[in-house]
């Protein structure tokens, strides 16, 4: 859920990165078959993502805080 700046200044090894910002672009890129865990920095887009998601019904959401 970081933006690119953030995400090259740290972050999971093997994570994949999509801002929120271009959350709602790239669901396709999402498997609804798989958990999704998200992380941020405070965990505030997280909670948003995860509305997304859950609207676009995605079952399987996580959040690492």
């Amino acid at each position: 859920m970081r933006e690119t700046h953030e995400f090259y200044s740290g972050h999971i090894h093997g994570a994949v990165n999509i801002p929120l910002s271009r959350l709602k672009q790239r669901l396709k890129e999402l498997p609804k078959d798989k958990e999704l865990i998200l992380y941020c920095q405070s965990g505030m887009r997280n909670k948003q993502a995860a509305r997304i998601l859950q609207k676009k019904n995605y079952t399987d959401v996580s959040h690492l805080s």
